[in-house]
């Protein structure tokens, strides 16, 4: 009856838990600070946009920003009470799962109450989070809605075809239009409007004059001031040259565009331009800080000075790309005015492609030219270098490329223009002189930092090959990619949906890893990681040196203290950023299977490291010889291997599971006393005690030696030529006895001489069997005509024979 009490109460209170959850999931559609009924408005009036194909692209842009806010509302939204929440699984997993799930013995009333507790808890919690994620989810979808729409919509335009320019009949009609448009630029005023425009102008002449005058001056002299100021920096030998020349020639675009605008200042004053003329006159300063930019990044990445170019063509090569970069953007300039003031007057697609196309044609030839400059780079070597060198370097593999590419555009532009695709055409052109004009800069502000950097260390133009430098233009070259995209075709909105995506972060399982988490990673664990050099250093050069711990002792704890350290800090590190590692089990388990096969030997040679610092049988400094011969001090041990130092003065790198595993001799373990044995040998016949005596003199008389144990000297073997010694001696340091031996060496020839002692040498005696039938043979045989010395030399070889014979019959 008791049991069937408990399963009932049990059976109720998941009923009421259902009605909780039930009751919330009802109760709980709003949430803080979120408007949910203007959300519902905005999400159905989204549908209903996205679903209409005629809907405006301003009107798809509105609701999208608003649409973007309540994503990011309903995004912080997501995670609230996340700790509460956390808490609150944990302790129900802790109570279990109920007895009718699992089919145990029935539970206490108070765990049943207790478990029915915390889930009307965390329905209650987890309701507005439920929305918040529906919310999000649906927010999102509809971004992603609009968003392809657009870009489907700005797809169709750059295929649309309109008229061909090549049509003469539409030129006229196009001609008339535009100087419609050019004489609706002034304007037109009865005679007693233009009284008072003549009085207005003569109140305002001396302004107009002055800003006129002075405009015209540093337009004119402006940038021959600029050169001056430089060629006077040039001479000079002070430091941070580069930086300061740099600085001063931006003077060449401040001069140039403070004159355009005192100039289009003045234009305004006069009272002549119409509203057109005012609407035009604004992009004047604009268009010429354009121009002014692209002149000055072609003059430093194509410098006069071979030293100062960035790209290192021959001089009459750098001029030519000079001079068609300043076509280039004289006729973009021009062609940017022309279209203006057709779009002032809202004039014809046809007659935009009409006015434009002599414009792009020129322009295309340009770039070709220059592209077929950029394809030169590095095919005539230096003297200094050779080919193979200069087109190996990556530097010059980027800018073929880049000219192959520049060539490529340039003969598509025209050629899609002609066939009536000007979209495309202008998508194509204008967007690769703004791309080379961009990459330009990078290098030139590459080149900047270079040269600040070397003012900065003293280095000079050496700077400029440092690696500092090099990683600055990396830096830069990230941040010019997103302008790259917006010159290319992106949206603003495009890029911020990619760095909000980026910021939400990335799901890993049931965890969402975002760039924050990752920050806090990198700064807790390098706070960390600076800590524990710390300490080994400290430890290294304070403490453990005033300890009797020996030399490989002290590196065994530096060396651990350093492993545990950086655990530690990445322990911290991840803790800290919050990431779940449960979430990653998979990820784990996967890199186990992968450790276990394809890196067995690093982690095998991890462990043995490890085995090697705890158990240390050998230390820094010690005199080994491993299995495979080498023979040498262990100047280093790390987490993979072991580095030898041999007599060779040569590194040997020894994996440490061959030190484990293998059989490894340590000559100084422990203590440096060591055992060295010299051979020596007599001849045959010499008194066998004399030499005994002679040689324990010399042993005892070696300050090396130890007395106790004391030298040994040995009768060991009757030799093939000798009577061989050995002269046995411990010395108090091991590490001396090559210089042992030879000071023995000289010793013993040194008594040996005095003493009248034979050290003997292998000698063979050559036997020669029936040497007559030798001799006769070569008597028989007709010799070639001989030089004296060879007649000579055989001669001697036949004296010589019968001697050799006799000498070995007597022997015999």
């Amino acid at each position: 009856m008791i049991r069937l009490l408990d399963r009932g109460a049990a059976y109720v209170a998941a009923l009421i838990t259902v009605l909780v959850l039930c009751a919330s999931a009802v109760f709980a559609q709003d949430l803080s600070g979120v408007d949910m009924e203007k959300w519902r408005a905005l999400e159905v009036r989204a549908e209903a946009a996205v679903d209409t194909a005629d809907t405006s692209d301003e009107t798809l842009d509105e609701l999208r920003s608003e649409l973007v806010v309540y994503r990011g509302q309903f995004n912080i939204a997501r995670g609230a009470n996340a700790t509460r929440i956390a808490s609150l699984r944990d302790q129900i997993t802790l109570l279990g799962s109920p007895s009718e799930v699992t089919g145990a013995a029935p539970e206490a009333a108070e765990i049943v109450e207790k478990r029915t507790e915390l889930e009307e808890q965390l329905a209650t919690l987890n309701a507005p989070v439920q929305v918040a994620d529906s919310a999000f989810t649906s927010a999102d979808g509809l971004v992603g809605e609009i968003d392809a729409e657009l870009r489907n919509r700005q797809a169709e335009a750059l295929l649309e075809v309109v008229e061909t320019p090549l049509n003469p009949v539409h030129w006229p009609g196009a001609i008339e239009e535009l100087r419609t448009s050019i004489s609706k630029l002034w304007v037109i005023v009865s005679p007693d409007q233009s009284v008072q425009r003549s009085a207005n102008l003569l109140r305002n002449l001396p302004v107009i004059l002055f800003a006129a005058i002075a405009g015209l001056i540093l337009i004119v002299r402006g940038r021959r001031w600029s050169k001056m100021i430089v060629e006077r920096l040039r001479q000079s030998t002070a430091r941070g040259l580069g930086v300061w020349q740099f600085v001063v020639s931006l003077l060449r675009i401040v001069f140039p565009l403070v004159g355009l605008s005192l100039w289009a200042y003045a234009a305004r004053s006069s009272g002549y331009l119409g509203d057109r003329g005012d609407q035009l006159i604004v992009f004047i300063p604009i268009l010429g800080a354009s121009m002014l930019g692209f002149r000055w990044v072609a003059e430093q990445v194509f410098a006069r000075e071979e030293d100062d170019a960035l790209i290192a063509l021959n001089g009459k090569d750098r001029a030519q790309a000079r001079f068609y970069v300043g076509c280039i953007t004289v006729l973009l300039v021009m062609s940017s005015i022309l279209q203006l003031i057709i779009d002032l007057e809202d004039g014809s697609v046809l007659t935009k492609t009409i006015i434009s196309f002599p414009f792009t044609v020129l322009i295309a030839h340009g770039l070709f030219m220059l592209g077929r400059l950029l394809r030169r780079f590095g095919a005539e070597p230096d003297d200094d270098d050779t080919e193979e060198t200069a087109r190996a370097s990556t530097l010059g593999r980027l800018i073929r490329s880049i000219g192959t590419i520049t060539i490529a555009v340039a003969i598509a532009a025209p050629l899609s223009q002609a066939a009536g695709f000007m979209n495309a055409s202008t998508s194509m052109l204008f967007p690769t002189v703004l791309t080379l004009v961009l990459l330009g800069l990078v290098l030139t502000l590459q080149r900047f930092s270079a040269d600040v950097y070397g003012a900065i260390t003293g280095q000079g133009k050496q700077a400029r090959d440092a690696l500092l430098p090099i990683f600055f233009g990396m830096i830069l070259l990230l941040c010019a990619l997103p302008v790259l995209a917006l010159v290319w075709g992106a949206r603003v909105v495009d890029l911020t949906e990619i760095w909000s995506a980026f910021h939400r972060g990335f799901a890993v399982g049931d965890a969402r890893i975002s760039p924050t988490d990752f920050i806090t990673f990198a700064v807790i664990f390098t706070i960390g990681y600076l800590a524990t050099r710390l300490a080994q250093g400290a430890l290294k050069t304070n403490v453990l040196p005033k300890t009797k711990i020996d030399k490989g002792g002290q590196n065994a704890i530096v060396s651990g203290l350093g492993y545990v350290g950086i655990f530690l800090a990445a322990l911290a590190a991840i803790t800290g950023a919050g990431i779940d590692l449960s979430s990653l089990a998979i990820v784990a388990g996967a890199l186990s299977v992968g450790i276990g096969f394809g890196l067995q030997n690093i982690v095998s040679n991890f462990v043995s490291g490890i085995i090697l610092l705890i158990e240390r049988p050998i230390s820094e400094g010690d005199w080994i010889e491993v299995s495979s011969g080498q023979m040498g001090y262990v100047r280093d041990i790390s987490v993979r291997s072991t580095r030898i130092e041999t007599f060779d003065r040569t590194d040997v790198i020894v994996p440490n599971a061959d030190l484990v595993s293998g059989t490894v001799t340590n000559y100084t373990r422990g203590n440096t006393l060591g055992r060295v044995i010299i051979p020596v040998g007599v001849a045959y016949g010499t008194d066998t005690r004399k030499v005994e005596r002679i040689l324990s003199e010399i042993a005892n008389a070696q300050p090396m030696a130890l007395a106790n144990p004391a030298p040994s000297v040995l009768f060991v073997n009757f030799g093939a030529s000798s009577l061989d010694f050995e002269i046995r001696m411990f010395l108090r340091d091991v590490n001396w006895m090559m210089s042992v031996k030879s000071d023995v060496n000289h010793a013993i020839a040194e008594r040996f001489v005095q003493e009248g002692i034979e050290i003997p040498f292998p000698q063979q005696d050559v036997w020669l069997r029936n040497p007559e039938s030798l001799r006769e043979s070569a008597q028989m045989q007709p010799a070639p005509k001989a030089s004296q010395t060879e007649t000579d030399a055989s001669d001697a070889l036949g004296d010589e024979l019968p001697s050799v014979a006799a000498k070995g019959e007597a022997e015999q």
